[in-house]
This record gives C-alpha cells, sequence and structure tokens, in this order.
C-alpha cells in the first residue's frame, strides 16, 4: 500500500529502532541478564532522545530554537512522539516483569510492588536506618510551588498523607482532613538503586532503593498517615546551543553551556500511570508541568539503572562474548611499521584487538624515525590509553598534534579534560571549528623510511569508529592501516583544512563531507543507473547508522525507480519509506545483537569493478552538509573481498535482522533456509577461517 509520506519522520523513525531495542529484551533464547542490559539500553536511550531531539521541539514551540520545521510541525510531531512513547512504554512493562518472572525461575527475586518479606524486615529497617535515612531531605510541596526545583535525571518521590488525628477527635466529627504533599530525592549518589539483601532458602532477593524508603516512609513522617506514594521523574533540554561562536570562545562558551545543562527547559514529566488523577493534577499545579509534557511511566523509572543489577548467580545468567583475536600476520611480523609497510592491514573491532592500534601510537612514539603524529579525537575515553600514548610522544620529542572536538555530546567536559592534560604534556590541540563538528576519524604518522632516511614513509590510520578503546569493546568498527603515498597526502591535506592552512582542497581518493562527498555519492549512483540503461547490472549496498538527508533518499528512490537493485543495513534511523511504486527495489535490513553496529560501509558493484568505500559518516544531513567527515575507498583486493563477504552476512543473517516496513514495523527476517546465520557470530568465525596476511 502506498505511504502518504514520501519520508518517514525522522523522530518516529528513531523510537522504531529503540522498539528494536526492546525486542531483544523481549528474546526468551537470550541469557536474562542478556535481556536485562536491553531494558537498560532502551531506557538510556530514551532519556537522551527527550534531552535533545523532544527538547528541540519544545524549543521551536517556544520559539527558542531555529529548526527547519513550523511550530505547528513541531506539535504534530510531540503528540505521535507521546503517542508512540505511551504506547512503548506499556510494551515495555510488559518485557520488564517477563523478565522478572525469569529471574524468579533462575532463583532470584527482585521485589516489585510489595513489602519485603517478614525474615527481611528487620534487615530493611537497619538498612535504612544506618545507609539512606541520614541522605534523606524530603521537602513539603503546595500549589505553584517555585521554589523547589527538579533535578534532571534524578530519581524523586512523591508522597500524599494527612496529619495523624488526636485520639479525642471522632471520624464523625471531623471535618476530611486535606491532603498535604512532599517530595525527596532518592539519594541516587550515596546509596546504589539495587541493594542484595540476605538470601533464603536457596532464593537470592534483590530491592529497589525506592522500595526500601517506600517501606521506612512512616519514620520519616512520625506525624502522618501516609496515603500513598509514587515516583516521578524529569527530563529537560540538554542540548548546547552555540550562537556566534569563535575559535577564541568556544571553549569558554562549551563551559557556560555545561554549567545551564541540568537547569535546562522541561521535555518530559515522567510518572507513575496508576497515580489517581487528583494527585497528578495537584504536582501539574505545583511544578507547572503542561498536559503535553506528560509521559505515563511504571512504578519504577530510570531503568538504565538496570545495567548495575547484581548477579548472584554470576556467568551463567549472561551472554559469553568472544574474545577480541589476535591477528597472526601483526604480531609475527612484531613492528607494526614493519607490517603496514609491506601491505595495507584491516582490522575489524571488536573482532580483533583494538591493541594494535594502542602498539602503532606507542611505536611512533619511541622510534626516532617517526617525525610527527596528527589525530582527531571525538568521543575520548576516560583513562585513555590512546592519550597516554599520544603523552609519551610528547615527552620522547615528537611533534604531536590532536584535533579535538568539544561538541562532542555528553562527551563534552571528558574532551575538555583530556585535551587539557594533553597541551600540559606540550601536545598542540585544535579545538572545534566554528559552526562545524569534526566527525572523521583519522590519523598520520609522519616518518622517514627505515631504509633510506632522504625518503618518507608515512602512515595513515582511517577508521568508521573513535580512538576510544572502551567503545572498541562493544561497538562493530572498521579501520585501515596504509602507507599508499595518495592516501596519506589525501589526509595531510585534511589535517592542513583543520589547522586552518588549505580552505578549498582537492582530494585523489579521499570523499570528504563540505568538499567532494556528495558530489561523488551522486555520480556514483548515477554511474550505477547508466549501467541498468545499458542492459547491465547495477546493485549498491549501503550500511549505516542514519538515514535522514532528503536528497540523497531521493538520489536512490530515483535509482530504484531505474532499476537498481539497493539493499540498505540501517541501525537507527531511516526516513527512506520501503515497499513503495518508487522503492520497490530498495529493501531495508536492521540488525541488533551483542555489538553495537557502528560500521559504514558503502558499496557499488560498478559493472563487476565493485568500489568500496568505508566511512565516519552517515547520510544525515548534519554529517554531509555541517561535519568534516572521511570516506576511504579499500584498494587492497584481499581486505576488499573480505568486507563484501561480511556484507554478505549480514545480509543473509535470520536471527538477528529485520526487515524495515513501510509502516516503521521491525518484521523479523525469516526464511526457508535451513540454515540460521547469525550475522555477528558468522562474522567472528568467518574472520578467524580467512585472517589476511
Amino acid at each position: 500500500m502506498e505511504n502518504m509520506y514520501r519520508y518517514f519522520k525522522r523522530d518516529i523513525s528513531w523510537l522504531s529502532f529503540n522498539y528494536r531495542v526492546l525486542m531483544e529484551a523481549e528474546d526468551e533464547s537470550l541469557p536474562v541478564y542478556e535481556r536485562i542490559k536491553f531494558l537498560s539500553i532502551y531506557s538510556s536511550n530514551l532519556e537522551e532522545f527527550y534531552e535533545i531531539r523532544v527538547a528541540e521541539h519544545r524549543g521551536v514551540i517556544m520559539k527558542k530554537s531555529y529548526a527547519e520545521e513550523s511550530s505547528e510541525e513541531a506539535e504534530e510531531t510531540l503528540a505521535e512522539i507521546t503517542r508512540e512513547v505511551n504506547w512503548q512504554q506499556q510494551e515495555y512493562k510488559r518485557v520488564f516483569r517477563e523478565v522478572v518472572a525469569e529471574l524468579e525461575r533462575q532463583h532470584i527475586h527482585l521485589y516489585l510492588d510489595s513489602r519485603p518479606e517478614p525474615f527481611h524486615e528487620a534487615f530493611v529497617q537497619n538498612f535504612f536506618n544506618e545507609e539512606v535515612f541520614p541522605f534523606l531531605a524530603p521537602v513539603m510541596i503546595q500549589k505553584d510551588d517555585i521554589r523547589t526545583f527538579i533535578r534532571d535525571r534524578r530519581l524523586y518521590l512523591v508522597i500524599r498523607m494527612t496529619k495523624k488525628r488526636h485520639d479525642k477527635e471522632s471520624c464523625t466529627e471531623a471535618k476530611q482532613v486535606p491532603y498535604q504533599y512532599a517530595l525527596m530525592k532518592i539519594p541516587y549518589s550515596k546509596v546504589p538503586r539495587f541493594i542484595e539483601l540476605p538470601s533464603h532458602e536457596g532464593k537470592h532477593y534483590i530491592m529497589f532503593i525506592d522500595d526500601i524508603i517506600r517501606a521506612n516512609l512512616s519514620s520519616i513522617f512520625p506525624g502522618y498517615d501516609i496515603d500513598s506514594c509514587y515516583n516521578i521523574k524529569i527530563s529537560r533540554d540538554a542540548d548546547i546551543y552555540l550562537e556566534d561562536e569563535t575559535s577564541s570562545s568556544i571553549v569558554e562558551n562549551i563551559r557556560k553551556k555545561l554549567k545551564k545543562r541540568k537547569i535546562g527547559a522541561l521535555s518530559r514529566f515522567m510518572y507513575d500511570m496508576s497515580m489517581p488523577d487528583d494527585f497528578l493534577d495537584f504536582l501539574c499545579k505545583a511544578f507547572n508541568i503542561a498536559e503535553e509534557d506528560l509521559v505515563k511511566g511504571g512504578r519504577y523509572h530510570n531503568l538504565q539503572d538496570l545495567a548495575k543489577l547484581p548477579n548472584p548467580r554470576g556467568k551463567e545468567l549472561e551472554r559469553q562474548v568472544p574474545s577480541p583475536m589476535r591477528v597472526p600476520f601483526l604480531d609475527e611480523m612484531g613492528s607494526m611499521f614493519r607490517a603496514v609497510k609491506k601491505r595495507d592491514v584491516f582490522l575489524h573491532f571488536p573482532y580483533q584487538s583494538f591493541d594494535y592500534l594502542i602498539r602503532l601510537l606507542m611505536e611512533a612514539a619511541f622510534d626516532p624515525k617517526v617525525e610527527e603524529i596528527k589525530i582527531t579525537q571525538y568521543r575520548v575515553a576516560e583513562n585513555s590509553a590512546v592519550i597516554n600514548t599520544l603523552v609519551s610522544a610528547a615527552q620522547n620529542g615528537k611533534k604531536v598534534t590532536v584535533f579535538v572536538e568539544l561538541k562532542a555530546r555528553f562527551d563534552e567536559e571528558n574532551n575538555m579534560s583530556a585535551a587539557e592534560r594533553m597541551k600540559q604534556a606540550g601536545i598542540r590541540i585544535i579545538y572545534s571549528i566554528p559552526g562545524l563538528k569534526v566527525h572523521a576519524k583519522v590519523a598520520v604518522i609522519l616518518r622517514k623510511d627505515a631504509d633510506d632516511g632522504r625518503k618518507r614513509k608515512d602512515i595513515a590510520y582511517l577508521s568508521t569508529g573513535n580512538f576510544n578503546e572502551k567503545t572498541a569493546r562493544i561497538y562493530s568498527d572498521m579501520a585501515l592501516l596504509t602507507c599508499n603515498a595518495a592516501l596519506v597526502q589525501d589526509i595531510n591535506k585534511v589535517f592542513a583544512v583543520l589547522e586552518g592552512r588549505l580552505s578549498n582542497p582537492t582530494f585523489s581518493h579521499l570523499l570528504v563531507a563540505r568538499f567532494n562527498m556528495v558530489p561523488e555519492l551522486e555520480q556514483m549512483i548515477e554511474r550505477e543507473i547508466e549501467h541498468v540503461r545499458q542492459g547491465r547490472r547495477g546493485r549498491i549496498v549501503l550500511k549505516m547508522n542514519g538515514l535522514h538527508d532528503k536528497h540523497m533518499i531521493d538520489c536512490l528512490y530515483h535509482a530504484s525507480e531505474c532499476g537498481v537493485e539497493i539493499d540498505l543495513i540501517v541501525r537507527g534511523i531511516c526516513c527512506l519509506v520501503p515497499n513503495q511504486p518508487y522503492s520497490q527495489h530498495i529493501r531495508i535490513t536492521r540488525i541488533v545483537d551483542m555489538f553495537l553496529e557502528h560500521a559504514r560501509v558503502w558499496y557499488f558493484y560498478n559493472d563487476g569493478k565493485e568500489d568500496l568505500y568505508l566511512t565516519s559518516a552517515d547520510w544525515m544531513r548534519r554529517n554531509l552538509n555541517r561535519r568534516i567527515e572521511t570516506a576511504f575507498p579499500i584498494l587492497d583486493p584481499d581486505i576488499k573481498q573480505q568486507i563484501i563477504d561480511i556484507l554478505q552476512i549480514q545480509l543473509k543473517d535470520n536471527v538477528k535482522a529485520c526487515w524495515i516496513d513501510e509502516h516503521l514495523k521491525n518484521i523479523p527476517k525469516v526464511d526457508d533456509h535451513p540454515e540460521k546465520v547469525c550475522a555477528q557470530l558468522a562474522t567472528y568465525a568467518y574472520i578467524k577461517n580467512n585472517p589476511i596476511g
């Protein structure tokens, strides 16, 4: 059936992706703590969605944001978001209960909606008195209570109660005692969210700190009868809007904005859907909450905390993730420089170890032939091994230049801290470019040839993912190490742009956003169309995290109408509508599994010549127009074939893959093939059995 929209709305598409995450939590074939992990991821994703995307729509309505939509369009989108989220919250509640039931079958009892058993009452009371009570600070609230500020991402209990009557007052004589209300923040920084209670008769017990507090409300409010108690939380606008930024002012501007992030405009008021209407009405009036800000939730919020749920049974209830593999060729060569000088090196994280990058940088830090290292940093790991090697290089007299993107959302403070540490070590730091984000993941090591000191043998590192050893254990990314002179020259031009030495570069191999990326993509799509017109095969496979840019979507629609076969592997946002007259040759696959699919791969059949690019760029407007991104060709035939084979494995997945249909539904990809292909496990096996070298 033809869709009324030519493009899915970005945020509704994202909600479809997040529901796919929830589907993993529903999968009974997974160990229970793997299912719990996906419950946590779903909640964490939704939190950020409200802090950024919903907040932006609110800003449009309040005339505080200048996005490409009208206030009427923003209101319509928010209404759609609310409807979808309310439905998903009901689904979340159902799946959560199913997971709790599975915990029970594994002899782990998570207290829900109930007071502790008699054999736990003394423990709970003692724990509350000794570990919790000293940190509680309840406040009484009234209508239009502007004195009380509710912080974002914090958990609060709201309590309704009445003053206790004196014995001499009779119920018949006294008029109805009015309700009084209190607000109390759960002291999340002082006590864990989940408390393990003593085991009993072979069963383990865990309790939310919320419920430990609830069980002791009478001791917090001794002069009151407790009527009811509910959980609430607020999400606030967490985006950082920089106006009139300059290179000299951007650091200070971001510092100022970060201080205001926690007091941003309201984007969501989440409440327990079992709360009576009159109770909710009181809270809305007390805190000036509009009806459109209300989002229904369950008894418990901030369920991203489930990632910290204690596991008293250990690994038997967790998914055993394969360990990163060694690369025989690199280990045999010993020196990373010697290996890359011999041939291009392909690394696929987390299937292969990220340690090889650390080894490369450490080798560069101590190699007397190395003169300079240049590298970009987008999301820096805490206590980063990458940063440590760069500091070592600077201390060993190497010239080190690091471009630090301060506008990497939610990593701004960490990136500033890392940059300051590097500056103190003598590293040259270049901060964000005004009006742009630098999202490219590239490095270059400028080195004299060990065999002939008059020549150069520079090494380039190009990747789809960050220089971050922590995320490299859970994000699936691809990287290339090469001495190819043309690629190295192109990377040096990228750094010349970042350093302000070059404004209008030309590139021989790289595709760079804002320069040649979009025109080259248009040309490659048109080339596939021309092959079809000539009676040959036209074929495109695009793997990315997000597809939003309408111009590029229109290019794909046109290619489909001309008969080009197109497979999209899109993990997140996908605004292209499949199964329409203009998209009948386009299929969309979504894979959600143990690793986060993060690599971006572009494949063009090109009449059998097969052009293949790895890239940091999604086809989002921001990536193609407001960022510095790179896409780099794979020229080595063995590496190219391996990546093409991995793409084919992903397209054959019939275990973790879903089709995206014209209604944004995640349709499990079920086929009659007797072999079950789980792409990530199959990729691990493929790389293990097909080492390059």
